[in-house]
C-alpha cells in the first residue's frame, strides 16, 4: 500500500503547472504527457480487417474492490463474480502493487457502436449443503454490508456510477456497490436508498445487472475512428423471470440472512452508444472532477495560509531589519570592554552558539533523512504539476516517489556526514550506517507488521512475497551504496566553518520565563505550519482512506511551498527569542519546534478517524493508525529539516557581522 508515504504535499506556479485542473472548462488542451489516445471503430462488414489503425473490440478491466467502512481491499476473484480464466493480467507497476490494485481482463467485452441488450454473462449457483458455496455467499453479503465498491476500466477510464445529489447537483462515482442492505427495523442503508422496491427487512439486495453507456466523439479529418469519452453505468438488480435466459424482468435480486434452498444468481448487462461531440478526448476525466466541488474550500484554504505567512514575514522582516541592524551596529561600536559587559540577549552567547548539540549523532541521522524525504517530495510534486502522475496514469505518484526516495541516498548521507563532522563526530562508521539504515528501517519494519496483517486477511493490499524482495533489492543494492558515497564525500570535506569560535567553557544559561522555555516554545512552534496545511491534509486523507480521487497537484504544490517558508520563519521567529533569552541550545529546538507540527497531524488523523471514517473491525483499525504512524514519522523528519536548515543559516548570517576580539 504505502511504503514511503508521505509523498502528497508559488502563486504563479500553481498555474503554470497545469494547476489542478481548476478550471475544468479550459482543461481541454492539457493531458498526461506519454499517454496516446486509442482510436476505436465499427468491425467492418465485410469480415476484413486490413492494416486497419483503429479497434472495433472494447475490453472491460476490474479492479480491486474497495469499502470506506473497512481499510481492507479484496481483488475481484476474491468474491464469486463472473470471471475469465485464460487472458493474462495486464502489467502493473511498482506504485500500483503498492497500493494495493489489482487489474484483470473481465469477461464484459463489447464491440464499438453495437448494441447489447439483457446479455447474459454467467450464472452462479449456491447450494446450501456445500461448505465452499457457503463461505463464498457469506463473504459476498459482507461485501455488501460493508458496502464494497466495483472499480471498472474502460480504455484508461474509470467506469462511473452517476446520481442525484442535493441542490440538482449530479456525482459521478468512480466506482458502484455491490449491493446492499435493509436492516431488521426496515432501514434501508447505502445504495437501497435508490429503489423504494428494496424494502423487506434483514435482506441484502445484489447488484446483478448493469446498463452501461458508452460516450465517444468522432476525430476530426480521420473518419471513421472515434474515441471514447466517458463510460457510465447504472448498477440494477433483476431476480429475472427465467434465470436460464435472463430477461432482465421480475423483482430485485434478493438474498435472506438464512439459506435454505438452492440459489441462482445470473448476471447481465445491457450496452448502449452514444455520440458526445462536445467533450474532446484531452478532457475527458473533468466530467468527474467536476463532480468535487472543492476549489472554494482550496482557495479559501490557501488564502488564509497567505495571510500566516505574510504575518510571519512581517515579524521577520521587524527582527532583521530593525532590531538585529540596530544591535548589531551599536555592538560593533562598542569601545570598550565594559560597554560590553552592559549588552545583553543573542549577543552575550556568541561563544556558545555554535557548540555542540547533544545526540548530534543523532540530529546528522535526522537531517540526513529530512533531506531525502524533501528533495524526493519537490520533485515528485514538481512531475505531479506537470501532469506526468495525474490519476490517469495509475500507480505513477508512487512509483515515481519510491525511484526518488532510492536514488537520493547520496545527499542524504552527505548532509548527515557533513553535519556530524562539524558537531565533533568521530564514528563515521556508525553516522554513516544508522543513515542508511535507522528511518527507513523504522518505515519498513511498520510496513511489513501492516503487511502481516493484510496476508492474514486475504487483502489485495497485502504485497506480494517477489515484491517485497524487490523493494530490499533496491534498498540494499542502490540507496544504501548511494549513502555511502555521499557520506564518503561529507566527511572527505573540511568541516562547517563557524563565523565566532567557540568558549572551552560553557556559558550558564540564565533562568528562563515559562514561554522561552524548550517545551512551550516547541508546542507553539508548530501550531501555524500545520494551521497552513490543515485542509489539504482532509483531501489527502480522504483520497487515501475514502478512496477518493486526488488531482490537485497545483494546489498541493503551492501549499507546499508555503509550508515550507512557514516552518522557516517561525522557527526564525523563536529561535530569535531564544537567543535573546541567553538559551543558546538551538539546534535541536529548532529541529523539533517544526518537527512538531507531525504531532499536530496525528492529533488530527486521530480526529479524523473518529469523526469522519466508518471503519470497522480490529484488522482495519490497526492497519489505519500503523501507516498514520509512518506518515507522521516522515512528516516529522520533512520539517524538522526545513526548520534547522532555517534557523542554522539565521545564526549563521546574524554572528557572520558580529565583530570578536
Amino acid at each position: 500500500m504505502l511504503v514511503f508515504l508521505h509523498v502528497h504535499l508559488v502563486v504563479m506556479s500553481a498555474f503554470l503547472c497545469g494547476a489542478p485542473l481548476l478550471f475544468l472548462q479550459d482543461a481541454a488542451a492539457f493531458y498526461l504527457p506519454g499517454l496516446a489516445p486509442v482510436s476505436f471503430c465499427e468491425k467492418p462488414q465485410d469480415g476484413k480487417d486490413a492494416q486497419r489503425e483503429c479497434q472495433d473490440k472494447i475490453e472491460l478491466f476490474v479492479n480491486r474492490l474497495d469499502s470506506v467502512e473497512s481499510v481492507l481491499p479484496y481483488e475481484y476473484t476474491a468474491f464469486d463474480f463472473c470471471t475469465v480464466e485464460t487472458e493474462k493480467r495486464p502489467s502493473e507497476n511498482l506504485g500500483q502493487v503498492l497500493f494495493g490494485e489489482r487489474i484483470e481482463p473481465s469477461p464484459y467485452k463489447f464491440s464499438f457502436k453495437q448494441k447489447e441488450t439483457c446479455k447474459h454473462v454467467c450464472t452462479k449457483k449456491y447450494s446450501p449443503t456445500k461448505t465452499e458455496d457457503k463461505a463464498n455467499l457469506d463473504f459476498l453479503k459482507k461485501g455488501m454490508l460493508l458496502n464494497y465498491q466495483h472499480h471498472w476500466i474502460v480504455d484508461n477510464m474509470p467506469v462511473t456510477w452517476c446520481y442525484d445529489v442535493e441542490d440538482n447537483q449530479k456525482f459521478c462515482n468512480p466506482g458502484f456497490p455491490i449491493g446492499c442492505y435493509v436492516t431488521e427495523t426496515g432501514l434501508a442503508k447505502d445504495a437501497c436508498v435508490v429503489n423504494s422496491e428494496f424494502n423487506e427487512k434483514d435482506t441484502f439486495y445484489i447488484f446483478n445487472h448493469v446498463d452501461i453507456t458508452i460516450f465517444y466523439h468522432n476525430v476530426e479529418n480521420e473518419a471513421p475512428d472515434s474515441r471514447l469519452v466517458a463510460a457510465k453505468l447504472e448498477p440494477k438488480s433483476y431476480k429475472h423471470t427465467n434465470p436460464d435466459t435472463p430477461d432482465c424482468t421480475g423483482a430485485p435480486m434478493n438474498l435472506g440472512n438464512k439459506i435454505t434452498e438452492a440459489l441462482s444468481i445470473p448476471y447481465t448487462y445491457s450496452v448502449q452508444f452514444k455520440e458526445e461531440p462536445n467533450i474532446r478526448w484531452a478532457s475527458r476525466w473533468d466530467y468527474i472532477l467536476e463532480s468535487m466541488p472543492h476549489t472554494n474550500i482550496q482557495w479559501f484554504s490557501i488564502m488564509n495560509s497567505l495571510v500566516i505567512v505574510l504575518f510571519l514575514s512581517g515579524m521577520v522582516a521587524m527582527i532583521m531589519l530593525r532590531t538585529l541592524h540596530k544591535d548589531i551596529a551599536r555592538y560593533n561600536q562598542m569601545d570598550s570592554v565594559e560597554d560590553a559587559q552592559e549588552e545583553f540577549g543573542w549577543k552575550l552567547v556568541h561563544g556558545d552558539v555554535f557548540r555542540p548539540p547533544r545526540k548530534g549523532m543523532l540530529l546528522s541521522v535526522f537531517l540526513g533523512s529530512g533531506t531525502q524525504i524533501f528533495i524526493m517530495t519537490f520533485v515528485t510534486l514538481f512531475f505531479a504539476c506537470l501532469g506526468f502522475l495525474s490519476p490517469a496514469n495509475r500507480g505513477a505518484l508512487m512509483t515515481c516517489a519510491v525511484v526518488l526516495w532510492v536514488l537520493l541516498g547520496t545527499p542524504a548521507g552527505y548532509i548527515a556526514a557533513r553535519f556530524y563532522k562539524s558537531f565533533g563526530g568521530e564514528k563515521w562508521k556508525t553516522n554513516v550506517l544508522l543513515t542508511a539504515f535507522l528511518c527507513p528501517g523504522v518505515v519498513f519494519a511498520d510496513f511489513f507488521l501492516m503487511n502481516l496483517i493484510l496476508w492474514g486477511e486475504g487483502s489485495s493490499a497485502a504485497m506480494p512475497f517477489g515484491t517485497l524482495v524487490a523493494i530490499l533489492a533496491l534498498w540494499f543494492c542502490i540507496s544504501v551504496p548511494l549513502t555511502f558515497v555521499g557520506a564518503y564525500f561529507g566527511f572527505k570535506k573540511a568541516g562547517i566553518e563557524h563565523p565566532v569560535r567557540t568558549n572551552q567553557i560553557p556559558r550558564q544559561i540564565p533562568e528562563q520565563s515559562f514561554y522561552t522555555k524548550p517545551l512551550p516554545g516547541i508546542v507553539m512552534g508548530g501550531i501555524l505550519p500545520f494551521g497552513c496545511i490543515f485542509i489539504q491534509l482532509f483531501f489527502i486523507l480522504n483520497s487515501i482512506w475514502s478512496h477518493q480521487m486526488y488531482y490537485m497537484f497545483g494546489f498541493l504544490f503551492l501549499v507546499f511551498i508555503i509550508l515550507v517558508i512557514t516552518c522557516s520563519e517561525a522557527t526564525i521567529l523563536l529561535c530569535y527569542f531564544h537567543l535573546c533569552a541567553e538559551d543558546y541550545h538551538w539546534q535541536w529546538r529548532s529541529f523539533l519546534t517544526s518537527g512538531f507540527t507531525a504531532a499536530y497531524f496525528l492529533v488530527y488523523a486521530v480526529h479524523y478517524f473518529f469523526s469522519k471514517l466508518q471503519i470497522t473491525g480490529l484488522a482495519s483499525t490497526i492497519l489505519y493508525f500503523g501507516y498514520t504512524m509512518i506518515m507522521a514519522l516522515i512528516f516529522f523528519l520533512f520539517t524538522g529539516t526545513i526548520g534547522f536548515f532555517a534557523c542554522f543559516w539565521f545564526v549563521t548570517k546574524i554572528y557572520s557581522v558580529v565583530k570578536v576580539d
